[in-house]
């Protein structure tokens, strides 16, 4: 069965997933996984499901007539992106430290010269409780490929660290190459 993604994004209020899981299992799809969170006021989130072959044009198509309460993009998902996903690793970055503009930046930049790929990242910025000012935190977690080294890795977070004066805390695998 064809897999197609959904993205979804609308005004914040009650029975927007149940109107999208309506469309969806009317055209004998089955929801497989989502993240969906409110933020700022809009209900967003994206959505992988499977539908019949038969059945994809009509559930696109379904999906439109959700305007007005929600804006669904569905795009065509891969089977070879999955299983090449379930080959690597993965690595866990926790970040929490005052907030200014640029670390997701500072951080994707890191990963990203690394050659490593984001799965999830959660965010969030709140009131410090105790010293006052604004925290920022970052839970992500990334595919490892094989061939990466995970210590210039870590190394390279640590350096980061340091510059932004922020915690990171990794886990995962620990393996590098050389002696």
């Amino acid at each position: 069965m064809p897999r197609l993604v959904l993205t979804v994004i609308g005004d914040d209020r009650a029975g927007l997933v149940e109107a999208l899981s309506q469309v969806v299992t009317d055209h004998g799809g089955n929801w497989e996984h989502s993240q969906m969170a409110e933020l700022a006021g809009k209900f967003a989130g994206v959505v992988v499901v499977t539908v019949p072959a038969e059945q994809a044009d009509d559930l696109a198509g379904a999906l439109q007539g959700l305007d007005g309460l929600l804006e669904v993009s569905a795009h065509p998902g891969t089977e070879a992106a999955q299983a090449e996903a379930a080959q690597h690793e993965r690595l866990t970055i926790d970040l929490i430290g005052n907030d200014h503009a640029g670390i997701v930046h500072d951080v994707s930049s890191v990963l990203a010269r690394s050659g490593l790929s984001i799965e999830t990242m959660s965010t969030e910025s709140r009131e410090a409780p105790m010293a006052g000012g604004i925290l920022f935190e970052a839970h992500v977690v990334v595919r490892v490929p094989p061939s990466v080294d995970l210590g210039e890795v870590r190394q390279g977070l640590e350096r980061l660290a340091t510059e932004l004066l922020v915690d990171i805390n990794v886990t995962g695998p620990d393996r590098s190459t050389g002696g």
